[in-house]
């Protein structure tokens, strides 16, 4: 055990004093000159990789979500090239507070792959949609057998072809007040966590009308807020235990073994 530590130290001083090199590998989209102005609609928002990396997600100001798969070409392993591309959300107007609810995708999750398909959680403002992405075989229609008086039936033929399309599974909706801030899959990949500036919410994936509060650090007078919710992270082993930050610099530990609302936290780490 000595000797194989001591061997770990002395390859991590190899590594250490070797001059690394980075190196620019890829750029999505079109390059954009110093004086070209920008539209926000593309201006990124969310990027996250899959469970295995094999794929990348990125969400825009546009409400619109794009998945990039790794290439299979050996010479060029760290390459990503155009999967699919798809609308998650759209702009609303909230008429009993007069706000508008941009589309701008705030956080993307994926869930861990059980098929050949995929499942990812979109989230902005106010709403959270689960999207599956699936291929299928491109089908034609040819001339088929005619029968009885002139009655021709076509006959429907699988080609080569296969075609990527997106479609909205569940939206979890009209369980946060504030704007949600960030959404975490739990390790059961059945439930996961929705936090605003003041409330945590605890989902079932095959649930979209009703939700769990977790957390609620809402005052009963709000002039004695002291400290708002700033992000949220499930355990990634066990499904019970999940962490939460504030703007005060400190992050919570919450165990829902404890209590089913978990205001009073089990642990809490902050700087001295």
């Amino acid at each position: 055990m000595a000797a194989a530590t001591t061997h770990n130290i002395a390859r991590l001083d190899q590594l250490t004093n070797l001059d690394l090199t980075w190196n620019f590998s890829q750029v999505f989209g079109d390059r954009v000159e110093r004086d070209e102005e920008i539209a926000d609609a593309d201006i990124i928002s969310a990027v996250r990789f899959n469970h295995d990396g094999e794929f990348l997600a990125t969400g825009d100001r546009g409400g619109r979500v794009v998945l990039f798969e790794r290439s299979q070409d050996e010479a060029n392993p760290c390459e990503y090239k155009f999967y699919t591309e798809f609308q998650s959300h759209e702009a609303e107007f909230d008429y009993l507070k007069s706000l508008e609810i941009e589309e701008k995708i705030n956080q993307i999750e994926w869930l861990r792959r059980c098929n050949s398909s995929h499942f990812l959680l979109t989230t902005n403002d106010k709403t959270i949609k689960l999207w599956k992405v699936s291929e299928r075989p491109v089908q034609i229609e040819t001339d088929g057998a005619t029968v009885g008086q002139g009655l021709r039936i076509p006959k429907i033929h699988r080609t080569a072809d296969v075609q990527t399309e997106a479609r909205q599974k569940r939206t979890y909706a009209n369980a946060h007040t504030y704007h949600i801030n960030s959404i975490s899959v739990n390790s059961d990949d059945e439930t996961f966590l929705s936090a605003d500036d003041l409330r945590i919410n605890l989902w079932h994936t095959g649930i979209g009308d009703n939700s769990f509060n977790i957390v609620d650090i809402k005052p009963d007078n709000m002039e004695e807020l002291q400290e708002v919710i700033t992000a949220a992270q499930c355990h990634p082993l066990d499904c019970h235990v999940f962490m939460y930050g504030s703007s005060r610099g400190s992050i919570k530990l919450g165990d829902m073994r404890a209590s089913a609302l978990c205001d009073q936290h089990a642990k809490m780490f902050e700087m001295p």
